[in-house]
């Protein structure tokens, strides 16, 4: 029998000891009172209440018995997401009119769930490359970033290049590559390759020798959408959206650009359409299988019994409340009808 319970045993005893210890006092004088002659079911519903109790403090310790052992899937690999914040990550043509960000977001989770057990990083980039969040399996931190990530604030937006996160990426992939060589490393680039700089885009491939797979996904479609004004206060209101000779200023997807960095980086351009799932590539040979994982011990939970036992306990409780109030309310009548 193993128990995990739900609060230090020591506070559940502080808990349930002083009203198990009123059940039994109850008890106990009820069942003088039942011996001096007394009528009605004292003892039977006191002890019913002293069982409620212990089952009550037994649900809490969550028993239950070794068994079910799983198997679980280890992915020995480090995914490094690079992901555009420019302005027009916000653009709204993604399932309509939502903003790009929210189909990006869909499909790291779609990645997170991919690859278990893989290390991740987030590299994010607009006027300039910023790691938010170094190789780690820490899931929840990598979606909770991406939860709070917003794009750069349109009054300092000066242009931005697609290839700006190059010497980032290049240094998170052969440090990588040095700490765990034995790992392999995938790449997964997601931005409209809109280039609003002057100058020309970087270049990834020096980072295509440590680059074991991945995928270029591009957002954004050929007509192009309207993006916000993103102004990095709290204030309430529409702040309306970016202009260009008086008009909303639309973001157009580059699927040039976008290919170019898939060369570059040795891995493939998946246009992204909110229709249509996403289609990512299977993780390198060195993703262990079941076997190698081994099987990690699963507990058979029992604490539901317990909790059956409360229900019908609590039935019986107000079953007995419901005839009372039936036995008064007679009672009532009759004194009306005298």
């Amino acid at each position: 029998m193993i128990f995990q319970p739900v609060l230090n045993v020591f506070l559940l005893v502080l808990l349930f000891a002083p009203v198990a210890g009123l059940a039994v006092w109850m008890l106990v004088r009820s069942v003088r009172r039942t011996a001096d002659g007394a009528s009605g079911a004292g003892p039977v519903m006191w002890s019913l209440r002293l069982v409620m109790v212990l089952a009550c403090f037994a649900m809490l310790l969550r028993p239950g018995i070794p068994g079910g052992a799983v198997q679980t899937l280890a992915t020995d690999t480090d995914v490094v997401i690079v992901l555009d914040t420019t302005a027009s990550i916000v653009a709204e043509d993604w399932y309509g009119d939502r903003p790009r960000l929210e189909g990006a977001r869909a499909d790291v989770q779609a990645i997170v769930d991919e690859y278990p057990g893989a290390r991740f990083a987030l590299i994010t980039f607009d006027a300039a490359a910023e790691q938010r969040l170094p190789l780690t399996t820490d899931t929840t931190a990598l979606m909770s970033s991406l939860e709070i990530l917003r794009p750069e604030v349109t009054a300092q937006s000066r242009g931005s290049s697609i290839g700006i996160a190059n010497a980032m990426l290049q240094e998170t992939l052969a440090a990588a590559a040095q700490s765990a060589p034995d790992r392999s490393r995938m790449v997964f680039y997601l931005g409209d390759g809109e280039q609003t700089a002057a100058s020309d885009p970087e270049s990834f491939s020096g980072s295509a020798q440590f680059v074991d797979g991945g995928a270029v996904l591009g957002y954004g479609t050929d007509e192009g959408g309207p993006m916000r004004i993103t102004s990095g206060s709290f204030e309430a209101g529409d702040p309306g959206y970016i202009e260009y000779q008086g008009a909303p200023a639309m973001s157009v997807r580059d699927d040039a650009n976008l290919q170019t960095i898939g060369d570059e980086l040795g891995v493939p351009l998946q246009i992204r359409d909110a229709a249509a799932p996403i289609d990512l590539p299977t993780a390198p040979a060195t993703t262990t299988n079941y076997a190698e994982s081994g099987e990690v011990g699963n507990v058979i939970e029992l604490y539901w019994v317990f909790a059956m036992i409360m229900v019908l306990l609590l039935g019986v409780e107000l079953a007995r409340a419901a005839m009372l109030a039936a036995q008064l309310r007679g009672l009532a009548l009759r004194g009306d009808a005298r």
